[in-house]
């Protein structure tokens, strides 16, 4: 890492920068110095389709300025300007202070608009028509690329509309959960559990917690072995949502169903991250985009 943040790359580029725009003048120059030596009738020598031929002009003054004032401006951006590597210019622009000035005048133009919000529950919220047009474009600009249009989500990103809830679905976990983000791990459990027979045998007992259909023989080996899964699971497979273990009694599969899937699950372990919003989204957004996710498996108060 130590090569990408060496001063020499902040010389090198400032060099490159300066030597392009001097090359420049030099060629203006240079190209001004010469003289080509034309004929009595002022061309060039040079003749095309018998008769067609190049005078030998000089180029026009104004055009020679162009270019001179071109360098010029190049050399003035560089003063003022980031673009000689570590200097930052002599104003002190930089992109991170052009977007958050950006973000604050955004800011300041939608406050009023979620200003009615401010006193509304989130039950109140997710009966708002509204404030729920408004969540609706935040779902769909932040979490639709992992949860789906509908929020039905897909193998891996959990449905929102069921009702099943890893870390609790009360208004206060959603926007936790929102807000900061969620990190899932299951860790490998094959070792705890033995050899790879009875790691099958454990899958069949998941699958029997929720009735799916199994090998009954298998389940009944697999249930002493479940004890290794209990920590997180709990003994009844319902679940922990202090600890994001979902419940596997309720046939809802986030990352797939069956005897292969939970094999996989128990030998290779998972983990899943959501990301944050809360540094992205403003906290009248975030209010009323938790109202929105709330609402997807609740009952709203209707306004009134």
């Amino acid at each position: 890492m130590s090569d990408f943040t060496h001063n020499f790359w902040s010389i090198y580029v400032a060099g490159m920068s300066l030597a392009g725009i001097l090359g420049c003048l030099l060629l203006l120059w240079l190209t001004a110095r010469k003289k080509v030596v034309s004929s009595s009738d002022n061309t060039t020598g040079h003749v095309w389709d018998e008769d067609l031929t190049e005078m030998n002009n000089p180029m026009p003054r104004w055009w020679m300025w162009m270019f001179v004032l071109t360098i010029v401006f190049s050399l003035g951006y560089l003063v003022f300007y980031p673009g000689l590597g570590n200097f930052a210019g002599t104003l002190g622009w930089t992109q991170v202070n052009e977007y958050q000035d950006e973000m604050k005048r955004g800011e300041a133009e939608i406050a009023p608009v979620y200003a009615r919000f401010a006193s509304m529950s989130t039950a109140q919220l997710a009966g708002d028509a509204p404030a729920m047009a408004i969540g609706e474009r935040l779902f769909m600009n932040n979490c639709a690329q992992c949860h789906g249009s509908d929020a039905h989500g897909s193998k891996g990103f959990p449905n929102l509309t069921d009702g099943d809830w890893l870390h609790g679905g009360s208004p206060e976990k959603i926007s936790e959960t929102i807000h900061n983000g969620r990190v899932g791990m299951m860790p490998p459990m094959a070792a705890a559990v033995g050899t790879p027979d009875e790691v099958r045998n454990v899958a069949h007992y998941v699958l029997s917690l929720s009735g799916s259909p199994h090998d009954s023989v298998r389940a009944s080996l697999g249930k002493p072995k479940f004890a290794a899964c209990a920590a997180c699971h709990g003994m009844d497979g319902k679940g922990n949502q202090a600890l994001g273990a979902p419940n596997l009694t309720d046939d809802i599969w986030l990352h797939g169903w069956g005897e292969a899937a939970i094999v996989a699950m128990v030998n290779d372990g998972k983990t899943n991250e959501m990301p944050a919003q809360a540094g992205k989204l403003t906290e009248p957004q975030l209010a009323v985009l938790t109202a929105y996710v709330w609402g997807k498996s609740n009952k709203p108060e209707v306004a009134r």
